[in-house]
């Protein structure tokens, strides 16, 4: 398997794009080091994408991702090459819009999420080792989302 490279990043907007614009060479936790990136990017996604639109958006980064990431996996030789984290990206963004945006609320969605992302219980793994291609890397983390969500809906139900 090889690694990514900072030339591959440049040599296409697709890889730009999977690999996190940059978060993805990271040569230890890859998938960690882009969640945090998301993480941090996403206050100034929120104040540039109109509510009302978020969610479209998220759909077209899904989209997007979906050829993007079978792209770069083509170019890497790696269908879910660790260095792809754009699904990383799209879910924990997908999480952080449907909890409260408090401080703790945030951190509980990254935290969680990459619990589940790293876990990966059923059905997770199940879509991990069927779906082998960009749909497939995609859909996974939203899965992952998902058991994110349940468990901070949870936890907002206990607290309330």
């Amino acid at each position: 398997m090889s690694r990514p490279t900072f030339q591959l990043l440049c040599s296409h907007p697709a890889h730009l794009l999977s690999l996190g614009f940059g978060s993805g060479l990271s040569p230890k936790a890859p998938g960690t080091v882009g969640s945090v990136l998301a993480w941090l990017l996403y206050p100034l996604l929120v104040l540039m994408v109109p509510p009302a639109w978020f969610g479209l958006f998220l759909l077209a980064c899904f989209a997007l991702g979906c050829v993007a990431v079978s792209h770069t996996g083509k170019a890497l030789g790696v269908v879910d090459h660790g260095g792809i984290v754009w699904d990383e990206f799209v879910a924990l963004w997908l999480v952080q819009w449907l909890v409260p945006a408090s401080w703790p609320w945030q951190l509980a969605a990254l935290i969680s999420f990459r619990f589940f992302d790293i876990l990966k219980p059923w059905p997770i793994r199940v879509a991990d080792a069927r779906l082998k291609n960009g749909f497939g890397v995609m859909f996974d983390d939203l899965l992952a989302a998902g058991y994110s969500l349940l468990v901070l809906l949870i936890a907002a139900q206990v607290l309330a």
